[in-house]
């Protein structure tokens, strides 16, 4: 037993007797003892025709080791690294193409072996790629573990949100019912006080619009009889309705509607309107008293005002003591007569502040009461429907999560909430995985979508090795964009090239634990094989 084990080794190395670019393979088709048949049984030869330099076979098949048949194929054994078949026309053409250099065997070329270098080149490259397969599955299984945990405990955050959600929703109902029983009273308190208002206002114009037409009767009626006459009218021109210049007697006859005279109330209900807009005042009012002096008080301690703008209002009321002036200047030069070219519109009296006239009052006691009510029934029915909002979005969330596709143990489930970029010279491409890839100039400028999640697109029996991205920006005159992710095995989580192999369809290629395969059994470190 001991001999045998001893003989062992010199058995591999005895070489198995073969025509020269026969493969071992294939030696049993090739027998000296007898003639050989064409691998693709076209024709059948003598023996002693193989590698004579003549194409026999159809297939080239007696000719592996010379350059006859075009169609020939030359094994290259080898020893030491990975067999390899080349054309048979490589055969003695001056250029070694196997690492031993037996394909150059009667071309006068000496081809160095270096078969035993690029083998132990290989090993190493194997052992490395090997150790990133050993380590990236342990991670792999340990991602899995996590998903496992993470998606038990999204189920029962779902279970949970699904189980308060019923509850939550009856909660904004009556809620909802609360704010609408509020708002009804509040509702109709508002508008009485808006009612109330409008009437105050309306009155007030009323009274303002009276007291304009009582000042005006009392400018028109010159002899102070108590009527106002067809020629009293006629002391404004800018009353013309015909566009002359001068009131007629026709035209003032026709503004008293057709009397002679007016009296002050029908002067309101009948003329007024009619001449309300064109009337001047003949003088500013004598009545009118003056400014008053402002009064000499101590100063008191006050918040600083912000200073604002002057209102038109208020320039108007600045300019109103220079017209008085310019009027007093007119009637000195020319006494006794009135000033009827350039005499100053008769102005409604200006309310006291804007917040007289313009500004609705504060709601009374009762009406705020009733308000504030309404309001605290909104803001929590508004803070419980905004809960509702976030919980539904809670619930959609996490079951698109828990039903997502993450690979056959959910081992890629991790890339969900991250996103992994890669600079180049010109762009900063980034891939934020089963959501979207873009790019993004590296200088600055607007990111262009290369694609949003489209779905699994590895080969039928390796689905899960692949991302397709569909339906990004368009293309000039092209088509949208689209990418697709290559996943590679890989110790980390990183992109590693990004490439358009086609106008508009970009590949990226990203390395994942997740991708790695489980491993092989690892050989004896004492495996001597020559050939990997």
């Amino acid at each position: 037993m001991l001999l045998l084990m001893l003989l062992l080794p010199l058995c591999w190395a005895v070489e198995v007797k073969r025509p020269r670019g026969v493969s071992l393979t294939h030696h049993h088709f090739y027998d000296e003892s007898k003639p050989f048949t064409c691998l693709d049984g076209s024709a059948t030869i003598p023996f002693d025709q193989v590698n004579d330099d003549y194409c026999d076979c159809k297939d080239g098949s007696d000719e592996p080791g010379t350059a006859a048949c075009p169609n020939g194929n030359f094994h290259c054994t080898n020893s030491g690294y990975k067999p390899l078949y080349i054309p048979s026309s490589r055969v003695n053409d001056g250029v070694c193409d196997c690492c031993d250099g037996t394909d150059e065997y009667n071309s006068g070329i000496v081809c160095e072996n270096t078969c035993k270098e690029k083998g132990r080149q290989e090993r190493e490259s194997l052992q490395q790629m090997a150790e990133v397969t050993r380590e990236g599955f342990r991670l792999k299984k340990a991602l899995i573990e996590d998903w496992k945990r993470a998606r038990e405990e999204k189920q029962n955050k779902l279970a949970e949100l699904q189980a308060g959600r019923k509850s939550l929703e009856d909660q904004v109902e009556a809620l909802r019912t609360l704010k609408e029983e509020a708002e009804k009273p509040e509702k109709e308190a508002k508008e009485q006080h808006q009612k109330l208002w409008e009437e105050q206002q309306a009155a007030a114009r009323a009274q303002r619009e009276q007291e304009l037409a009582a000042d005006a009767f009392r400018e028109l009626d010159d002899n102070m009889d108590g009527v106002v006459s067809v020629a009293e009218l006629q002391s404004h021109p800018e009353l013309d309705t015909d566009g002359d210049g001068t009131l007629s007697e026709g035209e003032a006859q026709a503004l008293l509607s057709g009397d002679p005279q007016t009296d002050a109330s029908a002067f309101y209900d009948r003329v007024w309107a009619a001449i309300r807009d064109k009337y001047r005042s003949e003088a500013l009012p004598a009545d009118v008293p003056p400014p008053p002096a402002p009064e000499v008080t101590e100063p008191k301690e006050e918040p600083p005002l912000v200073p604002t703008h002057p209102t038109e209002e208020d320039e108007e009321e600045e300019e109103e003591p220079e017209e008085e002036e310019d009027e007093e200047e007119q009637d000195s030069e020319v006494p006794g007569e009135r000033p009827k070219e350039a005499p100053s519109p008769l102005k409604p009296p200006r309310p006291a502040s804007p917040s007289e006239e313009d500004k609705m009052p504060p709601y009374d006691e009762q009406t705020q009461a009733l308000i504030d009510a309404a309001q605290e029934a909104r803001s929590k029915f508004e803070e419980a429907e905004r809960s509702l909002k976030d919980m539904e979005e809670s619930i959609r969330s996490l079951e698109q999560e828990i039903s997502f596709d993450f690979g056959p143990q959910g081992e890629f489930a991790y890339l969900y909430s991250q996103c992994y970029e890669l600079t180049t010279n010109e762009y900063v491409y980034r891939l934020c995985p089963f959501k979207l890839v873009s790019q993004k100039p590296k200088l600055g400028g607007s990111t262009t979508n290369l694609g949003t999640w489209g779905s699994w697109a590895g080969p039928e029996h390796d689905r899960f090795s692949a991302m397709k991205y569909e339906q990004g920006t368009g293309c000039w005159q092209g088509p949208n964009r689209s990418t697709t992710v290559r996943l590679l095995c890989g110790k980390e989580t990183v992109v590693t090239s990004t490439t358009e192999p086609s106008r508009c369809e970009y590949l990226m290629e990203l390395t994942t634990p997740a991708a790695c395969p489980e491993p092989p059994p690892e050989l004896p470190a004492d495996s001597d094989h020559d050939e990997l």
